[in-house]
């Protein structure tokens, strides 16, 4: 059986792990809140102990830290701060994230996750300063001194922003390096030239190259999107404590917050110019959401079109190929499916799934706060996680390995009746009809029948038949 220490709060005793680092506050919150077994990701974790780590230093900076007397012992102010300064380094570090215990389904606003944050560094600090988790008398308390000049609803909102921005680099990191290969492979590609395809149905030539140069493109436009949308997160409420007033914080705690974080992050930060506004509206988080949203149809859109793509390969189009990564089937010897793709799909299926729950939960605040922050928070980094998880796998094991099969790409376009399109400045729209319906009634080729019809001669027609040339837009004839 697990050894059991008894601590009080304000309910009364409860029983904690001897050996676990967290509290009474923690503990309850484990008993009430066991409903998805998962627990905080590092970015938010990581979000939470930069924040105390940088109120020990601003409060100490700011002379509120005073000397601890416990028993015969007495720790000065500075020793405090700089114990808490210490084991929120080690937090952030995550030397302690198996610590961080509280489910993300949870009461409103995160003061679970919060005082999960101050229990841990405060027993932390105490174990610096030579103390055990089991001294009845310790001289740092977690609200008193780790949560000195704040409140969970300031420190999650803020936490929710550390944390994404946390992970931004990591994730245009991912995008770009999708982006460079999808633009390889438009190089590679350039020379197939294939039937167009709208509505499912053949269209004008295109070139394989030009395809993916669209992929690559539709990235880079939603890598703007992401960067521009993670602007808002860099403005910041923390010192608004409990309603946005700043009620316990020193006047020019906000300030200072602001600089201390930037310097702890390397992280371009921002002063809020609206406290209340900052702790009422979760804007920046549903924003930021919907970019990864927007993102996500976008990824899912590609990976269809690669299934399409590379389906068949017998009965199917057939025109490039992606890397056979494992068996397909467990009954179908020599079946090898596109699972690189499909696992995109799902992933992005999910994040849009995300992106709901943060945009019902961002109109759910009233008044003074949002309670539904928690849910915010774990559904923006995880979207973040996922998306640059999936991203990375379709990039190396997928997209990197495309070959294009030029043999039945160019076979479809010699099959295309569409390509009457580019005679229409020359013989007009009806007699073009006429061709198209002719050459597929008799399976033979445009060129062929235009010919025959003496609509053209076969220079003329050959001119201006040049699929190469289509690809390139413009009048053929003039």
């Amino acid at each position: 059986m697990t050894d059991l220490r008894t601590e009080k709060d304000s309910l009364g005793p409860i029983n904690i792990p001897t050996h676990a680092l967290w509290g009474a506050q923690t503990q309850r919150a484990i008993q009430n809140f066991r409903i998805s077994g998962q627990s905080p990701y590092s970015a938010f974790i990581w979000g939470q102990a930069t924040i105390k780590r940088a109120a020990a230093q601003v409060n100490y900076q700011l002379g509120l830290f005073e000397d601890v007397h416990t028993g015969n012992t007495t720790n000065t102010g500075k020793e405090i701060a700089q114990a808490i300064m210490n084991a929120s380094d080690e937090v952030i570090a995550g030397k302690w994230n198996g610590h961080f215990v509280v489910d993300p389904f949870q009461a409103g606003a995160g003061t679970s996750h919060n005082m999960n944050a101050n229990e841990v560094i405060a027993n932390r600090a105490n174990q610096l300063l030579g103390f055990t988790i089991t001294d009845a008398e310790k001289p740092v308390h977690p609200n008193d001194h780790v949560n000195m000049a704040q409140s969970t609803n300031d420190t999650i909102p803020t936490a929710i922003r550390l944390g994404c921005l946390w992970r931004l680099d990591e994730l245009i990191g991912t995008l770009e390096a999708l982006q460079h290969s999808l633009e390889q492979k438009s190089i590679e590609f350039d020379d197939v030239v294939k039937s167009g395809r709208t509505h499912l149905q053949d269209a004008v030539p295109v070139r394989l190259g030009q395809e993916f140069g669209a992929y690559a493109k539709t990235v880079s436009r939603n890598i703007e999107k992401v960067s521009v949308a993670a602007e808002g997160l860099r403005r910041l409420g923390i010192g608004g404590t409990a309603t946005g007033s700043g009620l316990n914080a020193h006047s020019d705690y906000h300030r200072l917050m602001i600089q201390t974080l930037s310097d702890l992050t390397g992280l371009v930060l921002y002063e809020s110019d609206n406290l209340f506004e900052s702790m009422q509206s979760m804007q920046d988080a549903v924003f930021f959401s919907s970019a990864m949203r927007t993102l996500a149809q976008d990824l899912i859109r590609i990976a269809n079109d690669f299934r399409l793509l590379s389906s068949g390969p017998a009965t199917g189009l057939d025109e490039i190929h992606l890397p056979a990564v494992q068996p397909g089937s467990s009954i179908m010897p020599g079946k090898v499916n596109p699972v690189l793709a499909e696992m995109l799909n799902m992933a992005m299926f999910h994040v849009i799934g995300n992106d709901l729950t943060v945009t019902m939960a961002g109109q759910a605040g009233q008044l003074e706060l949002n309670v539904m922050m928690p849910i915010i928070a774990h559904n923006l980094f995880e979207m973040m996680h996922i998306t640059i998880g999936a991203v990375k796998a379709f990039t190396e094991k997928c997209v990197a390995g495309v070959t294009a099969n030029h043999e039945k790409a160019e076979g479809w376009l010699a099959k295309n009746a569409i390509l009457v399109t580019a005679l229409n400045p020359i013989i007009g729209y009806s007699k073009g009809a006429e061709v198209a319906k002719n050459a597929m009634a008799t399976n033979r080729s445009i060129l062929e029948v235009v010919v025959d019809l003496g609509y053209m001669t076969e220079n003329e027609a050959r001119a201006a038949l040049d699929a190469r040339a289509m690809t390139e837009g413009g009048i053929l004839s003039a």
